[in-house]
């Protein structure tokens, strides 16, 4: 059963050329036939481990070295059904219920506006200018 839906916006910071970025996270928390609690991460539609641990560090596409993220914002989903008073609409024509979301683009993980990239720190620019 899904406990929790939720937007997550990731961010990284790689250690070895400063560029920063960030990427969205489709997270689904849910709990099992035991009672175990999981976590499952999805972008753009994609199974992905988790951002958070060395196994789902992504890579800087700058450099390529990989970094563990943080995260920078979050956003719930409320999941069904919800309280009684809650608006919903309900579905009389599956297959041709909104038609149109299926021609939508795909919104995707880096779709938004991404951190400004501060210059270099002072110490590699000294470096740089004493070259």
């Amino acid at each position: 059963m899904i406990t929790e839906l939720a937007l997550e916006r990731v961010h990284f910071a790689c250690g070895r050329c400063w560029h920063e970025w960030s990427v969205d996270y489709d997270v689904q928390q849910y709990r099992d036939d035991q009672g175990s609690d999981w976590e499952y991460f999805s972008r753009d539609g994609a199974s992905v481990p988790s951002p958070y641990t060395p196994a789902g560090a992504v890579p800087c596409p700058v450099c390529g070295r990989r970094w563990v993220g943080r995260i920078l914002a979050r956003r719930s989903i409320p999941t069904a059904p919800g309280p009684a008073e809650t608006p919903r609409e309900s579905v009389l024509d599956a297959p041709g219920h909104r038609p149109e979301r299926h021609g939508a683009p795909l919104l995707g993980a880096t779709a938004h506006g991404q951190p400004r990239q501060p210059g270099p720190p002072a110490e590699h620019a000294a470096v740089a200018a004493a070259d």
